[in-house]
């Protein structure tokens, strides 16, 4: 089997959970776990010097002040703005390190020392999209809230999506909670959440990337990781969808009402008038022809939908709660749009963990900007539009004026984005805005261990489809005789791998005083172990972390019944011994990323040396090759009742 190849140096990268909420499930089973699975891993196989696994909170934006502008008038909250974003920040980490997530820096984009690094990062970042002539001066409409007198961003208006087919429940001023993104006047029944009334539409100044002169090198892109296995199929087909024509979708009704006025319409192409099935399409050459049709249809009373396009990325705005944005050509006063500085804003968290060492910030670069070594970025599949559409072109254009898909060494590096489908609860799309109400993370360790919790998360396989986490404590529905779901593959470490190295510590103590057994392995638990190996790391390289799981429960079950069979057999128990350590070495190793404490524990009482026994650099080997005196080699013993993999207190009976 062909071994992958891992760059050799890596950073890992979760999505930013904005600093107005707790973490919810969705958090940390749909990205987080995945997230902290491949960078304990990668620690492992690459060595933990070249491994940097980055995330933070996402303190500013529109979300955030209205969050805040809530907890102050419904709860009578009595501090600042930062305070109350500090709060949740501190809850956020809190709940990861409860979860094993082993980040190297959980920034904030807005506090402490990571906002200075933060706001300078930002001024560069966007000062060279304009130096490489990649920003747009345009005067747009934004909605305005006539009784509070003042701008309205983001979720301060709710409505609904523009875009055709889109099944999302809110609208906001212009992105909807799927990640569709439109123009605020596109915006279906705009309502604002200060008074609401309908806001009227005013002019403002921007600046804007030129996202719609990107097209042409987006799709190379697409056509490029659509070839790659280690790209996930929804990440290039999301993007793909994002890269349409600009078109309007309009009902059949409106057949003659539009036959009527289309002269009056920006020059056009439609589809085929005579074969109408619900709906018909005008296409138009440029998005500018579109927006000048939009008002001309609405004038008319003819109801339509716009189709998937790209449409310039706003990168600032008025909302006072933001990043300061670089004065440009006189325009002063300006903040930035919370989404496109949270993609950068990982750089900023490389950056500030660097400062933190007292190192140069420069160190960044050897992540980021070097071509040995890969960025992955684990995100929902809601934010593929950012990361992918908007992200990509925005890193290219830090470069040149001319866009590349393979950025040259020292040139800033494209990330490779992992994204994950939605992980439902109880068969419903759950979300904090949303009409379903998500489980907080920190809850479910009320019923749960973090590490079977990490293993259930694992083997949902989000990567191929939209799966339900089904909790018994928390499933009105669920059947009293029947199983909890969430246990069955944390039972694989707590029950089975559990027993296994219990029993080879115990019967390691009873015959030979807890010395470890010396001898040659018998070849064929060699061979098993080694395509059990490379299974898992294929599977790895691949993101198909479901499929570890697999690895584990298949390469674990077997070690089990190997030991059932033989260790009564006192004859041969010698040879048992160094076979079943064997195998627990190789299930430890594997095991290591997803369960790490009680695989931990476990390197702790065999008495080895940490680094050399989760080495990959080792994997192959046997135990005795990581000891210094291997045929006297003495084990911690091992207390009566005492376990690697523990069970949750709620579920002893």
């Amino acid at each position: 089997m062909n071994r992958p190849n891992f760059p050799k140096k890596a950073l890992i990268t979760g999505g930013m959970p904005y600093g107005n909420k707790t973490l919810h499930f969705g958090h940390i089973g749909g990205m987080y776990v995945h997230a902290d699975v491949f960078a304990r891993f990668l620690r492992d196989r690459i060595g933990k010097e070249n491994v940097l696994f980055v995330s933070g909170t996402d303190c500013y934006g529109s979300p955030i002040a209205e969050g805040y502008r809530k907890k102050v008038e419904q709860e009578g909250f009595e501090g600042t703005i930062e305070d109350y974003v500090m709060n949740n920040h501190n809850t956020q980490y809190k709940t990861l390190k409860d979860y094993e997530i082993s980040l190297d820096i959980f920034g904030a984009s807005g506090l402490e020392d990571t906002k200075d690094v933060h706001q300078t990062e930002t001024d560069e970042f966007i000062t060279t999209l304009y130096k490489n002539g990649w920003l747009e001066k345009l005067v747009t409409k934004q909605f305005y809230d006539t009784k509070y007198d003042c701008f309205l961003n983001g979720r301060q208006v709710v409505g609904k999506c523009p875009i055709e087919n889109c099944q999302s429940e809110k609208g906001y001023a212009d992105e909807c909670d799927l990640g569709h993104q439109y123009m605020p006047e596109e915006l279906i029944d705009p309502k604002s959440t200060l008074s609401g009334e309908t806001p009227e539409m005013r002019d403002v100044t921007n600046w804007y990337f030129k996202l719609t002169d990107a097209q042409k090198v987006l799709k190379e892109y697409v056509n490029d990781i659509s070839t790659k296995a280690n790209v996930r199929k929804i990440v290039w087909e999301t993007m793909n969808e994002s890269l349409g024509e600009p078109v309007i979708y309009i009902q059949e009704k409106f057949l003659n009402d539009y036959l009527k006025i289309k002269d009056e319409l920006p020059k056009h192409t439609h589809s085929d008038l005579d074969n109408i099935k619900g709906s018909f399409v005008i296409e138009f050459e440029t998005l500018k022809l579109r927006e000048e049709a939009c008002p001309i249809l609405t004038n008319h009373n003819i109801r339509y939908r716009t189709g998937k396009t790209l449409v310039p990325l706003r990168l600032t705005g008025n909302i006072e709660w933001g990043v300061k944005a670089p004065s440009l050509e006189g325009e002063e006063g300006l903040t930035v749009w919370v989404w496109p500085e949270s993609l950068w804003a990982p750089i900023s968290f490389t950056k500030a963990y660097f400062k933190r060492k007292g190192e140069s910030e420069d160190r960044y670069k050897e992540f980021w900007c070097n071509p040995e070594a890969g960025v992955y970025q684990f995100i929902g599949q809601d934010n593929i539009y950012f990361y992918g559409v908007a992200q990509m072109p925005m890193f290219m254009a830090q470069s040149n004026k001319e866009l590349n898909i393979h950025p040259k060494d020292g040139e800033l590096q494209l990330p490779t984005l992992v994204a994950n489908h939605h992980i439902l609860f109880l068969d419903k799309k759950a979300s904090s805005s949303g009409s379903i109400k998500p489980p907080m993370a920190a809850d479910l360790l009320d019923y749960y261990t973090a590490e079977q919790l990490r293993a259930h998360f694992l083997s949902l396989a989000l990567g191929n489809k939209s799966v339900s986490f089904m909790p018994k404590p928390l499933n009105p529905e669920a059947n009293e005789n029947e199983p909890d779901p969430v246990l069955s593959q944390g039972n694989l470490f707590t029950n089975v791998l559990n027993r296994l190295v219990r029993g080879c510590f115990y019967t390691t103590q009873k015959y030979f005083d807890g010395v470890l057994p010396y001898g040659e392995v018998s070849a064929d638990v060699i061979q098993s172990a080694e395509r059990t190996i490379l299974n898992y790391e294929n599977h790895m390289y691949r993101f198909e972390l479901h499929q570890i799981i697999n690895d584990l429960d298949s390469y674990i079950r077997n070690a089990s019944k190997y030991w059932s069979k033989n260790s009564n057999n006192e004859e041969n128990i010698k040879q048992t011994l160094i076979d079943a350590f064997y195998m627990v070495k190789v299930a430890t190793t594997l095991a290591h990323p997803v369960v790490p404490t009680g695989a931990e524990k476990t390197q702790e009482y065999l008495n080895v040396d940490y680094d050399k026994f989760f080495s990959w650099d080792y994997i192959f080997n046997s135990i005795y090759d990581i000891i210094d005196d291997p045929e006297n080699h003495k084990l911690k013993q091992l207390k009566e009742h005492e376990d690697f993999y523990v069970k949750h207190p709620s579920q002893f009976k």
